[in-house]
């Protein structure tokens, strides 16, 4: 084994270990960060040593070039693992924007976390949505006063629509029509969860698509509209 081949070994285990045990804050007992400083200096080290006993048999030009290039090869992976938070949110607004209606948790600069939703190509705001544990494509309509669940969707999340009683008058995409007031256990949008959460169920094949509507959205701290982008905060 050369040194290169060593040194990739101690920067790629070390790197592992600090993503792997990033949860805890601490490697081999040692605080994350003095483990980090520790495995960068170790290959800064060992360099230093070769070169220093190479130069005294000539050649020194050439050791000074490796040793740069391996200065510059640590910093990269040490700027990598620092700034790998703002790696994965660049990732997931990527694919965001790529495949619109998948939400997009961040963290903002005060450490609270934001869910964004991009806009869809049809123009509107929609995402997938827990909705009693079960996944549901929905459109956010801050016109709407209720979460409103079609047909199926409330069928297909353990809601018996046969058994409801649609005593209420609601305007859709699709004219009037009569809903059934319900209570949603639990509605979750990335790590924005709301419990027992009052909704309706329209008539089969009145909605096309399942609202998200103010019974949940006015339970937010902050909702923000942007050209192209919906910001919801806990």
């Amino acid at each position: 084994m050369n040194g290169l081949t060593f040194v990739l070994l101690i920067l790629g285990a070390g790197l592992a270990l600090l993503l792997f045990n990033h949860e805890s804050g601490q490697t081999f007992g040692m605080a994350n960060e003095d483990f980090g400083q520790m495995i960068f200096l170790l290959p800064i080290a060992g360099l230093l040593a070769a070169g220093v006993l190479a130069g005294r048999r000539g050649n020194m030009s050439q050791i000074l070039r490796y040793v740069a290039i391996w200065l510059v090869i640590i910093l990269g992976l040490v700027t990598a693992y620092l700034y790998r938070n703002d790696f994965n949110q660049v990732g997931a607004r990527l694919s965001a924007g790529l495949m619109p209606g998948s939400a997009v948790v961040t963290s903002t600069t005060d450490g609270v976390s934001e869910v964004i939703v991009h806009r869809s190509m049809g123009g509107h705001f929609e995402t997938q949505v827990d909705v009693d544990g079960q996944p549901v494509s929905m459109l956010i309509d801050t016109g709407a006063s209720a979460v409103v669940l079609s047909y199926d969707d409330a069928e297909r999340i353990g809601l018996n629509p046969q058994q409801l009683s649609y005593t209420v008058t609601v305007a859709t995409a699709n004219g009037r029509a009569t809903a059934a007031p319900v209570r949603l256990s639990e509605i979750s949008i990335g790590p924005i969860v709301r419990r027992n959460v009052r909704a309706m169920v329209t008539e089969e094949g009145r909605l096309d698509q399942s609202l998200l509507g103010m019974t949940f959205l006015s339970t937010l701290n902050n909702l923000q509209m942007q050209t192209d982008e919906l910001r919801l905060r806990d």
